[in-house]
């Protein structure tokens, strides 16, 4: 899709009011991709009913609509680009034949759906289950004997946090109470008692997480549940603040803080994959094909076993402490399985 801007836009001075600052790229790219077919087939449909329809003030959809205008197939001339005219009130598109054609899905995308569906249906206390077993069934039957496979593939979803907890979180967020919390930290050995707001419970990389308004932050928090070594349900209002915001989750449920702990690696070309993988700050290549990057984390439990993992490929340059750990930690694992004193040997 290329974007191409245009001089005098229609109704472009409304573009920018009704923008939702904090909604993310990736959202607002999946609710274009579904209003152009949807608007498509309902030519003339008045912008109300298209907010209502996707859950977002009118002028939003104005906003939507501008930047529809600025975008087609490449090239960026006449007949390019997406026609929007919505002047009068009501919602009329042209030019936008080639986003409304029907979904073709190759073999194996068709059965990543289907390993996924399946893996999805099983989450217990799921909504709209029986639209994603609807969903399910229809790729089933597209695909015939190719899905046949996929019933020997089997998706694992983290239940070590156990039922019960899990249960008395989805209890709290059904009833909107805060609940009570106590934590363990692994980066500092330790368990906090907190108050918490749930504000919605997300299955990551097939573990668990109660996101909610954090009282002792007062900011919001992921609670990996099979962290939690408690959790009480109070007889409190647990509305989070209007200011709670979920968290973005594309890039991982790590969120760094400006106030977190400012580390400095220096990678080798076999661990340059942590600068795409992890949130940085900062990224200076070297001449050996690495690189230095710097981080913020919270928690240096978890680099300190990424550093071990990474093994000569990997160096911690700041601070200092957390080197001398690392290196302390290296030790002891090659103690541990008996390498002769001053051993460089790197355990895996």
């Amino acid at each position: 899709m290329s974007v191409k801007k245009q001089p005098a836009q229609r109704n472009s001075g409304q573009a920018g009011r009704g923008a939702q600052p904090s909604e993310s790229a990736t959202a607002r790219l999946s609710r274009l991709l579904t209003m152009v077919p949807w608007l498509l087939n309902r030519q003339g449909v008045e912008i109300e009913e298209a907010a209502r329809e996707f859950a977002v003030t009118p002028a939003q959809v104005e906003a939507d609509l501008a930047l529809l205008f600025l975008c087609g197939t490449p090239g960026g001339y006449h007949g390019d680009l997406i026609e929007a005219e919505w002047e009068s009130g009501r919602v009329y598109l042209a030019n936008a034949d080639t986003i409304n054609r029907p979904l073709r899905l190759g073999v194996n995308e068709a059965l990543a759906l289907i390993v996924g569906l399946r893996a999805l249906a099983a989450v217990p206390g799921i909504g709209e289950r029986d639209a994603v077993v609807r969903a399910l069934a229809k790729l089933e039957s597209a695909t015939g004997s190719a899905s046949a496979g996929t019933s020997r593939i089997q998706v694992l979803i983290d239940e070590e946090s156990g039922t019960e907890t899990l249960a008395r979180a989805r209890q709290a967020l059904a009833a909107r109470r805060r609940v009570h919390l106590r934590y363990l930290v692994p980066g500092r050995d330790e368990s906090t008692e907190r108050d918490v707001d749930p504000m919605r419970l997300i299955n990551f990389d097939a573990h668990w997480y109660l996101e909610g308004w954090c009282h002792r932050a007062e900011d919001v928090r992921l609670f990996r549940l099979d962290r939690i070594e408690t959790l009480a349900i109070l007889d409190e209002d647990g509305t989070p603040p209007v200011t709670a915001e979920p968290r973005e989750l594309d890039s991982g449920v790590f969120t760094p803080h400006a106030d977190d702990q400012l580390v400095r690696l220096a990678l080798g070309p076999g661990a340059l994959w942590v600068s795409e993988y992890y949130p940085i700050e900062s990224m200076q290549r070297t001449p050996d094909g690495g690189a230095i990057i710097d981080l913020r984390t919270a928690d240096t439990a978890w680099l300190r076993r990424l550093m071990w993992q990474l093994g000569p490929h990997a160096t911690v340059l700041e601070p200092a402490e957390l080197g001398r750990e690392v290196r302390s930690g290296a030790r002891e694992a090659l103690n541990a399985y008996g390498a002769p004193a001053g051993s460089t040997r790197a355990s895996r």
